[in-house]
């Protein structure tokens, strides 16, 4: 059998360091400090009386030169985790390196690699075998850090801002807070079917209820609907609601998160997403959803001649049933892709929006805004309905939706409707999609570039 690998390569320093060190010595000069680093094998050249060796780790990569009688009979082969001590060093042609003075295997590879020149291209393969795609593209390594400096921003951000982070139930005995289709599953201890949640809204208002006033969650959320570019079964998102605000001061808090998120994942607020230079800094643009239909020449009361300009227009409307169907469906195909610089879409019909105040000028229209980037919406905020009675009226208007034919409609819920009979503070809510945050932050055109592990239909 072949000798035991070492558990463990302690003092382990990270590549970027070493490198640093090594591009500021002179060209064929050494350093003094020794240092460890830990990391796989990604390229090998043998030059007779010298190997050179690219070493990867998370932070980056750097040339190894290693004699092969220090190798001590180790192989060392393609794809090899391996650990080494040495100095920062500098080629003659000005190569950051390291000079290694110990090597040991600490991982062996035993399938081969992909190409480790052109990395794996495929894309099928890059996302059901998201480990070898990590291994194999810088990029993709650097998109996973950019999310996950960009959640560890927004948590830092609501905790300065006095927040408190909770977590609600996952399975849920009424699924509602969005319209969307749930998983159903069956609990045998209840003996009862339960549901996937498809938004954390009711649970979180109930809290503030509780007197929590400030709440978020960072959460899984589930939707039984199709997959797109911007559309997973599987996503995260984040909620927040603020006792005693409303949808204009969720605003600015919505530019004020997204600016610092950005500043501080990718260092500028400037990204380039689907083809567009966008500047993610404060202040954004405001629009009226009416006026913005209207300048379409694409509002209307009447579901009729609504249905008739989308037909006009070849948007199919077979699948809608309801008036609320059809100018949802005018605004995602007349204005929503034409938002290209980040823009809050305000004042919504009331049909649409089941738990938004209404404005103070018009009762068809609900305090609720949407954000917008390069024709993509990331972000879903109202100020919330806070009154018992007009919320069953609100429920009840859902279920004639639903009679309709819109499946996606609120069912209700009688719990809720209870809890905010207790009384609920005036509250501004938001939730922001932190996997089409992420597509925003890296450019990313799919949201499966920005999970790491992302819902895939079976082989055939």
């Amino acid at each position: 059998m072949p000798p035991a690998l070492p558990k463990r390569f302690p003092h382990r320093e990270e590549i970027a360091v070493v490198r640093a060190e090594a591009a500021a010595l002179e060209s064929g000069a050494e350093g003094d400090t020794q240092y460890n680093l830990a990391g796989r094998v990604l390229a090998r050249r043998d030059l007779g009386k010298l190997m050179f060796l690219d070493l990867v780790d998370r932070s980056g990569r750097i040339q190894l030169l290693v004699r092969p009688e220090e190798l001590g009979g180790v192989g060392v082969d393609l794809g090899d985790v391996i650990g080494v001590s040495g100095v920062a060093t500098r080629t003659k042609r000005g190569e950051p390196s390291l000079a290694v003075r110990e090597l040991q295997l600490l991982g062996k590879i035993r399938t081969p690699l992909p190409d480790t020149f052109h990395g794996l291209t495929d894309t099928e393969a890059r996302y059901r075998k998201r480990y070898l795609d990590l291994l194999m593209n810088e990029d993709a390594r650097l998109d996973a850090i950019i999310r996950s400096r960009m959640i560890a921003s927004i948590r830092a951000y609501l905790d300065g801002a006095g927040f408190v982070e909770v977590e609600t139930p996952i399975l849920q005995p009424q699924y509602g807070g969005a319209f969307a289709e749930p998983f159903v599953t069956h609990s045998n201890y209840l003996d009862r079917d339960v549901y996937l949640r498809i938004a954390d809204e009711l649970y979180l208002k109930r809290l503030i209820v509780g007197g929590l006033e400030k709440v978020y969650e960072i959460s899984k959320d589930f939707r039984n609907e199709s997959v797109s570019y911007k559309h997973s079964p599987e996503f995260t998102q984040l909620e927040w609601y603020e006792a005693f605000a409303d949808y204009n001061d969720t605003m600015e808090r919505t530019e004020e998160l997204v600016e610092r998120a950005a500043q501080e994942a990718i260092g500028t607020t400037k990204v380039v997403f689907r083809g567009h230079e966008v500047d993610l800094a404060r202040p954004w643009t405001r629009m009226k959803f009416v006026e913005a239909l209207e300048d379409k020449e694409a509002w209307s009361r009447d579901p009729n001649e609504l249905r008739a300009k989308l037909d006009a227009a070849g948007v199919d409307t077979s699948h809608d049933k309801t008036w609320a169907q059809l100018v949802d469906h005018a605004y995602s195909h007349f204005v929503e892709p034409e938002l290209i610089q980040p823009t809050f879409v305000i004042d919504w019909p009331i049909e649409m929006s089941p738990f938004a105040r209404s404005t103070d000028g018009d009762p068809g229209l609900v305090e609720r805004f949407e954000a917008v980037v390069s024709g993509m919406e990331f972000a879903n905020a109202f100020s919330e309905l806070n009154d018992s009675a007009e919320q069953a009226e609100r429920f009840e208007m859902q279920a004639a939706e639903r009679a309709a034919g819109d499946v996606t409609a609120e069912e209700g819920d009688p719990d809720y409707v209870e809890a905010l009979s207790y009384g609920m503070p005036p509250t501004g809510g938001c939730g922001i999609g932190m996997d089409r945050l992420a597509m925003v932050l890296t450019g990313r055109d799919t949201i499966r570039d920005v999970i790491l592990f992302p819902a895939l239909r079976e082989r055939g």
